[in-house]
């Protein structure tokens, strides 16, 4: 645009479908690589997903199914993270995906409804190490770009022995990659902050490079059109983000640029040639700019500025032949996001629906090649045809026939993959089957009736067993914020420094305790009864004097504190009936013994007054809070202590160690371990629970690679290693578990964690049923659950959590959706252990005693069990299908038609209303 032209895309504008438009189902992974997360063909859209650790790919239509919803699936790609995705812009099905585990792979991938390839057609090795960039030549079928840690490379899939150039080795990471349009020159950018672009034929080092960017932070390139122009975005000296353009001639100084503000999330840019509109998005941001390159100043001038209402994940921009000519839609974006995708349309506002508007809508890039990989090498320089966007112009799609078959899978490296065997599907990935058979009229049977045989539950149970795998009837569990009135709120000066080994914070039935950011160790007391926004004055608290490193309350005392502190300390307060009024200083006693800093400290589950504690001097010690004294010593751990666990009978004590050991110790008969077995290999953190009565530990740690990753152990055998593990996603926190025995689900989450995860675990393989998830808006700092008689039983709740936020501390309550709620659930509410009980002393399980917790019952007097409930008289939901194939007579449907109109005008014969008026005297009307 220029001062005296004004452009026909300025008033461009970004529409946001309502939530119904949006493709759900969708769990994006937040990996560290340098692709956009997503990208789209005409038809499909390929997407990043945290499932099987990142080593699937999403798959969904562009547009939706007949029903007017997306089908979302998922194939299993690689056996490491997936770093970047693209499409072949000659063929809408074929998507190449590179990953961590050093191999590039084609997959001819199908409609999300049908059954995607168990293979990939070809697989890549270039064996230089993790790869991070795969893009396809915009000329040439079966060309590919490859970035590598350092360098780029180019291969012609046809010929997947060898590479068909290695270009020159960049000093840093390598950052993007982009082609020019004619295919013809190839741009790099970076960590070393250089610009590089190469013509790979003519020779294998940059014809022009100079260090053009100002910052080694995350940046990306883009040619303009088929012009000599280059457009970035990055981060200045001042590390705000920027977009810059460059004339590819001249790299030592750019043509123009725009400042963006300060912000972490690295700039992705998407350029459409047909408009010149350019599309800018951060990494976490929600906002997506808009702008529109010119050739003469001011070279980049914004349109649109558009809130979204989520966090960007990754964006990707839709072909020009996939959109919507008629209502001037000139640009989609698809925007990536934890839990959907949101289609952005970008209209110009004129007259639609009425006819083409060929001004906005030039001859596009067509979808055949213009030649093979082969005949560019040999200096071919064909250009792509275009095609019309007018819609009695346009090309009708290329459609692959139904019973096509599979082309036959190609595994031909050059060098050694880390991947060994074939990929299977990880437990947590979505069950894909074939298509089911079509139910037609001739294949039913009793057509008289309408309805197919149905099978006994028992029988469909069966079926469902057999095709989907076991699956847990606490699958959808939904979790939701309790209203505000039950928050608190205003909460400041909260301490976000708590070691990886404490739960961030802790409640019982009457209060919570809240770590504040204060000198000495200060801990704020909330009283549950007492929620609302807290006072902006200072609040009352526990001085411990020294910074908190873990803190407990005591199951069966609502008022006592136990926090252990930097000091090697141990100190336990007494909290006052009502709460605190005043800061306390003096605790009830300090136990004394450890040497070095305390990591963890866990209350015995069944004796009064009896605590365990875990320190950086490689010792687990058990204190008697009556007299105040060390009762045992557990030693044999070789590094830093993780977590502590308590057998349910209060028999055992598990721990999990930093040297990548799991142990078992019987306290009473031995200091050191009755069991030892190999645990997680990851040095991060771990937690270990027992779960199914204590026939198992279940155990979250992070593997090799530092994902997340949950383990079960059996107790009877810990050196036979785990039975079973399942990944989750890669993040740097731990993830904290909260077992509920009468159920058996475990609900996980970390600290900055924005998902809450859940699992029913049983005791026979697969052993982890993943459930329906709980996600926040904001980072959680911490989470805590209340007592099973906290939950509102004739809703079906089944557990109820605190969520601590940087400012909040919320309720969550976890239901499970039932039909008849009228009825007690007793499936889902056994007889729950009253944990908050004490059933026998400390100086009793120390003398060799052991008990057991009683059971209550949780069922409303007023409510019947479920169980017992009289059996529903199935409802038939369609009408006999010899209804709708009888066929009626002229007479019979003329009867019908007068009969409805009578029907709807009434009885002539009744009396009309002024019929039964009266008349008045003649004297009312003088």
């Amino acid at each position: 645009m220029n001062r005296f032209k004004t452009s026909k895309f300025k008033n461009t504008t970004p529409k946001i479908p309502k939530k119904d438009g949006w493709i759900g189902n969708v769990r994006a992974g937040s990996f560290s690589s340098q692709g956009n997360h997503i990208k789209a063909s005409s038809s499909l859209v390929a997407f990043n997903t945290e499932q099987a650790g990142g080593g699937m790919v999403g798959l969904s239509s562009v547009e939706p199914g007949s029903d007017g919803k997306w089908a979302v699936t998922q194939i299993a790609c690689h056996a490491d993270v997936v770093t970047d995705l693209d499409f072949s812009p000659f063929d809408d099905r074929l998507l190449a995906s590179c990953s961590v585990d050093e191999t590039v792979k084609l997959w001819r991938v199908c409609e999300p409804e049908q059954e995607q390839p168990s293979g990939a057609e070809v697989t890549l090795c270039p064996g230089q190490g993790r790869l991070e960039l795969v893009l396809f030549h915009p000329t040439s079928s079966g060309l590919l770009a490859l970035g590598s840690t350092k360098g780029p490379q180019l291969w012609d899939t046809s010929r997947p022995d060898s590479a068909l150039a290695v270009l020159e080795q960049h000093g840093d990471q390598l950052q993007s990659l982009s082609w020019k349009q004619d295919g013809s020159l190839l741009a790099s950018s970076c960590k070393d902050k250089m610009l590089r672009v190469f013509d790979p034929r003519a020779q294998l080092t940059s014809v022009q490079s100079a260090s053009s960017l100002q910052s080694n932070k995350d940046s990306r390139v883009l040619w303009v059109r088929d012009s000599d122009q280059l457009l970035t975005t990055g981060f200045d000296t001042m590390r705000s983000r920027e977009v810059r353009l460059w004339d590819s001639r001249k790299l030592t100084s750019s043509l123009g640029s725009v400042s963006l503000g300060t912000s972490s999330g690295t700039l992705i840019p998407l350029f459409d040639p047909d408009t010149g509109l350019l599309i800018v998005s951060g990494m976490g941001d929600s906002v997506i700019d808009c702008f529109e390159v010119t050739s003469s100043q001011p070279f980049l001038s914004q349109v649109s500025h558009c809130l979204t209402d989520a966090p960007t994940r990754g964006v990707a921009m839709v072909p020009k032949l996939s959109l919507d000519i008629l209502s001037c839609e000139v640009m989609r974006v698809l925007q990536l996001t934890d839990n959907c995708i949101v289609p952005i349309s970008y209209h110009v506002p004129r007259k639609s629906g009425l006819e083409f508007h060929a001004d906005l809508y030039p001859d596009t890039l067509g979808s055949t090649a213009a030649m093979t990989a082969e005949e560019w090498w040999k200096g071919g320089n064909k250009p792509v045809e275009t095609v019309s966007l007018n819609p009695d112009k346009r090309p009708k799609p290329k459609t692959q026939p139904a019973n096509q078959t599979q082309p036959a899978k190609k595994e031909l490296t050059s060098g050694k993959s880390k991947e060994g065997g074939s990929t299977s599907s990880s437990p947590l990935s979505t069950p894909t089957s074939s298509a089911a058979p079509s139910r037609s009229p001739s294949s039913t049977s009793g057509l008289s009736s309408g309805f197919l045989p149905s099978p006994s539950p028992s029988q469909s149970a069966k079926a469902l067993h057999t095709m989907m795998g076991p699956s847990s009837k606490f699958r959808h569990i939904q979790g939701a914020v309790m209203h505000r009135d039950t928050h608190f709120t205003n909460l400041k000066g909260l301490c976000l420094t708590t070691p990886g080994e404490c739960d961030g914070f802790c409640a019982n039935r009457q209060r919570l305790a809240v770590p504040l950011a204060i000198s000495g160790g200060q801990i704020a007391i909330f009283e549950l009864s007492q929620p609302g926004k807290l006072p902006d004055t200072a609040l009352p608290t526990i001085q411990n004097s020294v910074n908190v490193a873990d803190f407990s309350w005591d199951p069966f005392d609502t008022h006592r504190l136990a926090v252990a502190g930097e000091d090697a300390k141990i100190r336990v307060w007494q909290v006052p009936e009502g709460g605190l009024t005043e800061t306390l200083t003096e605790p009830e006693c300090v136990l004394q013994g450890h040497t070095e800093k305390i990591y963890a400290i866990k209350f015995h589950p069944l004796a009064r007054g009896l605590l365990a504690s875990s320190s950086y001097d490689l010792t687990v010690r058990l204190w008697d809070l009556a007299t105040g004294e060390q009762v045992h010593l557990l030693t044999g751990h070789q590094d830093q202590i993780f977590g502590l666990g308590w057998s349910p009978d209060g028999k055992l004590l598990a721990t999990v160690c930093k040297d990548g050991r799991v142990r078992i110790y019987d306290p009473r008969k031995s200091s050191e371990p009755i069991q030892e077995g190999p645990g997680p290999e990851g040095h991060r953190g771990a937690r270990v629970v027992w779960v199914c009565d204590g026939q198992y530990l279940m155990v979250s740690g992070f593997d090799s690679r530092s994902e997340r990753e949950l383990y079960l152990y059996s107790a009877d055998s810990l050196s036979s290693g785990a039975v079973a593990n399942v990944p989750t996603d890669v993040s740097p926190s731990t993830l904290i578990p909260f077992y509920d025995p009468d159920t058996n689900v475990v609900i996980l989450t970390g600290k900055g964690d924005t998902r809450v995860y859940i699992f029913e675990i049983v005791t026979e393989a697969p052993y982890f049923l993943e459930c329906s998830s709980f996600n926040s808006t904001e980072p959680h700092k911490g989470l805590a659950f209340l007592p099973k008689t906290e939950c509102d039983i004739p809703d079906v709740e089944v557990a109820r959590g605190l969520r601590l936020s940087k400012t909040n501390i919320e309720p969550i309550s976890f239901k499970v959706p039932r039909v008849r709620k009228e009825f007690f659930q007793d499936d889902v509410y056994p007889d729950t252990a009253a944990w908050w009980e004490s059933s026998l002393t400390a100086s009793a399980w120390l003398s060799g005693s052991n008990s057991q917790h009683r059971k209550i019952k949780l069922r409303p007097k007023d409510m019947a069990p479920v169980s017992e409930a009289p059996k529903e008289a199935p409802v038939r939901k369609y009408l006999p299908s010899s209804h709708y194939l009888e066929e009626k007579t002229d007479e019979q449907k003329k009867d019908e038609l007068l009969s409805a109109m009578v029907a709807k005008l009434g009885n002539m014969d009744d009396p009309l209303p002024q019929e039964s008026f009266e008349g008045v005297d003649e004297e009312e009307w003088l």
